[in-house]
């Protein structure tokens, strides 16, 4: 009595069927390349190959077009996430220009009627700035001579900002906030340095030759 043999039929790329290969009806049934697309070697003792199956990648539950160009959405600490509508920087042109002066001015105005700092350092800069105009120096120390001075009224419009923003935050006391604050005064007092150092080395020989000529 013969033993039945199932024939199995192969299709034009010499691949197998699924019943044949034990593959899902949906997998990627492919010859292997060894193999002669899926015909058997001429020697006596060549081992049959099974044909590679190769599986489709899992879908996500989601669907990629629910997100814009395919991509899961940016979290709010993502750097790339596009800043929130301003509608106080909508003004262009002209009008921004107009409005950032305005802005300056009521800055200025809030300066010297809320901080005492600043106005003592403004006074003092109503003495300075005219002085360095008339003293006799080269350019070079006329421009050290005055951007000193003004360098102290800008540290000091800073300082007073940084002061503003953590008053807003809370007013109670906390390390951070008297370190945020006492490292502003710190910089206060190096712009202070600073001016006081290029006015005498500029105008401390002038004094001193001044001095020495009416005696």
């Amino acid at each position: 009595m013969r033993a039945r043999t199932s024939s199995v039929r192969r299709d034009a790329n010499g691949a197998l069927p699924s019943h044949a290969t034990g593959a899902d009806p949906f997998d990627d049934v492919r010859p292997d390349p060894e193999h002669n697309n899926g015909t058997a070697p001429a020697t006596s003792d060549a081992k049959p190959r099974v044909a590679s199956v190769h599986r489709a990648a899992p879908q996500p539950d989601e669907p990629a077009h629910d997100h814009p160009n395919g991509h899961e959405p940016l979290g709010p600490d993502d750097p790339l996430t596009p800043l929130p509508f301003n509608p106080y920087k909508g003004n262009r042109g002209v009008t921004r220009a107009w409005h950032a002066m305005k802005n300056s001015f009521a800055g200025f105005r809030v300066a010297i009627r809320e901080e005492s700092a600043f106005r003592q350092e403004l006074t003092l800069a109503a003495i300075l700035l005219p002085c360095g105009v008339v003293v006799p120096v080269d350019p070079v120390s006329r421009v050290l001579l005055l951007g000193s001075v003004l360098l102290v009224l800008i540290v000091e419009l800073l300082n007073s900002s940084v002061e503003a923003a953590i008053d807003r935050i809370s007013l109670e006391r906390h390390e951070l906030s008297r370190r945020a604050k006492d490292l502003g005064s710190a910089a206060v007092m190096v712009a202070l340095f600073m001016c006081v150092m290029t006015w005498g080395l500029i105008v401390g020989p002038l004094v001193w030759h001044w001095i020495a000529a009416l005696l």
